[in-house]
């Protein structure tokens, strides 16, 4: 297994969407390891692992960034206009006004191990449960935001509503407790995420052959989201 180091960083700019510049991918905090080849390793030391973990396949060379999973999302998880718990951000490949070539990029909570979030709530309510998903109780939350800054990706939010934080949980309770996959899965039209048991034939199998890389910030631990880069040609008033 061969790795190659890269960075990359997002700025959050408007409702539900990300901005990014090419300089700003380039030359942030975060590191990107992209896995080529076979990934034995890491087969092996999922195997190891005696809890059973979920996890989630973004392929970018099928997403066009239609942001159609995210709008699924807000409206089956009820997220208010001021927060959100997913978005695709649009990558420019330059920094070119002109430029049409555009990477997407999923921004959502990565379910990290050793994850911050869960380390400095007071409460417990931030929790990971027995699949690996890093969930929020919200009967225990008290409001404090501490885990909204601890998050390094900052995908965690405050719900105005109910005072409580809130993100991404793999539609835990909304659907998969009752036997659905979450509803970003089930809505792109792409067929550009898969998510399953991250020892299931068919997420191993697609770990196997295809190259693909995780997005790790500094303070958080292994990602469960693991992404196969890709980039589009787009029309500018698209994006």
């Amino acid at each position: 297994m061969s790795w190659i180091g890269w960075t990359v960083a997002a700025t959050a700019l408007g409702d539900n969407q990300m901005s990014f510049t090419r300089r700003k991918f380039v030359l942030g905090m975060g590191t990107v390891i992209f896995f080529t080849g076979s990934a034995s390793s890491l087969l092996a030391n999922t195997r190891q692992e005696k809890e059973v973990r979920y996890a989630m396949i973004h392929d970018e060379s099928r997403c066009n960034g239609c942001n159609i999973c995210a709008r699924a999302c807000r409206k089956t998880n009820h997220v208010p206009a001021q927060g959100s718990r997913l978005s695709i951000a649009h990558i420019p490949v330059t920094d070119n006004d002109n430029e049409t070539q555009y990477h997407f990029f999923r921004q959502s909570c990565q379910h990290c191990e050793d994850a911050p979030c869960i380390d400095v709530c007071p409460t417990g309510a931030s929790w990971r449960d027995e699949q690996g998903i890093v969930r929020v109780e919200k009967s225990q939350c008290i409001g404090c935001s501490y885990c909204i800054g601890a998050c390094p990706y900052q995908v965690r939010y405050l719900n105005p509503v109910t005072k409580v934080a809130d993100k991404c949980d793999f539609c835990a309770e909304s659907r998969l407790e009752k036997g659905f996959p979450p509803i970003c899965v089930s809505a792109c039209p792409e067929h550009a995420l898969i998510f399953g048991r991250e020892d299931s034939p068919e997420i191993q199998a697609w770990l196997q052959d295809n190259k693909y890389y995780q997005y790790q910030l500094p303070g958080a631990g292994k990602p469960h989201l693991y992404r196969r880069f890709g980039q589009h040609l787009i029309k500018k008033e698209n994006v």
